[in-house]
């Protein structure tokens, strides 16, 4: 089964090809450069940003393979959660091509693609397992018990841990995207400083992030002219402390023994470090999708459009954008 997936749920536009789940091309079109200057996402932007090059990508992904768009099976595309504008490119173009060549058409939950991003990498991945889900938007502890089928476990009650990064990034007047330029002057300092890390009591798997950004603010205004490196490193230090024990001490609670992370912040080098190592402790396995492929991407959709197909989980013509969709819609 051939599936041609679009993700556009921000400012990635993304278009991918799988065949039986395996990934023949993947292509993103980043807009960083584009949204920079304003410090974050522009959606009107982003929305037009789309428009110009989906049409371009969908071509190259099909000449890439060899195939034509008649050969595709399967029209897929994110639709939700994300911004409204970018959501519904995606989707048009998607759907028009499923009209236009009789296929069927199935619609993805954006968060279900980043937990199946793990597939990519690692197939022989099955329920039940944790999901430390964490990117720009959301960071979550989730039991999947089947593919289909998550049960909340922890979830942030502020900022997610990609928006803390992009705050205190900010805040240190590093650039955007937060996470990598955090990761990178992190390299240069060392963890010398004492941040928060909120909601520690035993069986509390909830993240808040909020004060770690005060926290940093007050620290630098106390103490100006401190090194932007060891402050980064201390800052990162907390976030990546924060998430690995939670995660952990869920799983160990539960008595899951396998844990898969997922979303942009989990191409983190230290995050996946600690991951590993407490992993390898507690004799839990512990699952990454490629670093690509924890960013926005149309592959992980694909995939995670295959799973759905494989199980007769077709979509109707008349789905539509969903910008706050919740787990509950595989």
């Amino acid at each position: 089964m051939k599936i041609l997936a679009i993700e556009s749920s921000c400012d990635e536009t993304a278009v991918a090809i799988v065949e039986d789940g395996r990934v023949l091309s993947s292509l993103v079109s980043s807009q960083i450069d584009v949204h920079k200057k304003y410090g974050g996402v522009v959606p009107e932007i982003a929305s037009r940003k789309h428009l110009e090059i989906v049409d371009r990508l969908v071509l190259q992904a099909v000449e890439e393979t060899g195939l034509t768009l008649e050969e595709i099976d399967v029209f897929a595309a994110t639709m939700g959660p994300g911004l409204v504008g970018s959501l519904l490119i995606g989707l048009s173009v998607a759907k028009g091509l499923a009209i236009s060549l009789n296929r069927p058409f199935i619609g993805v939950n954006h968060l279900y693609g980043h937990v199946y991003a793990n597939l990519i990498s690692c197939p022989d991945l099955r329920p039940p397992f944790m999901v430390l889900l964490v990117s720009g938007g959301h960071t979550e502890i989730l039991l999947m018990e089947e593919w289909n089928t998550v049960e909340m476990v922890g979830r942030t009650r502020d900022d997610a841990a990609g928006e803390a990064f992009d705050k205190i990034a900010r805040l240190l007047g590093l650039g955007y995207p937060g996470g990598p330029e955090i990761e990178k002057a992190a390299r240069g300092g060392s963890p010398v400083y004492s941040f928060p890390r909120p909601l520690q009591e035993k069986g509390n798997y909830d993240f808040s992030f909020s004060g770690l950004k005060t926290s940093v603010l007050y620290f630098l205004q106390r103490n100006p002219g401190v090194s932007v490196e060891d402050v980064a490193a201390s800052a990162q230090e907390a976030i990546v402390d924060s998430l690995v024990t939670k995660t952990f001490d869920a799983a160990q609670s539960l008595a899951v023994n396998k844990i898969a992370l997922a979303g942009g912040v989990a191409s983190n080098s230290l995050l996946r470090e600690r991951a590993i190592d407490m992993a390898s402790k507690c004799g839990i396995r512990v699952f990454f999708p490629p670093i690509g492929m924890c960013t926005d991407n149309a592959a992980m959709i694909a995939v995670a459009a295959y799973e759905k197909a494989k199980r007769g989980f077709y979509s109707p013509l008349s789905t539509n954008a969903v910008p706050y969709l919740s787990l509950d819609v595989f």
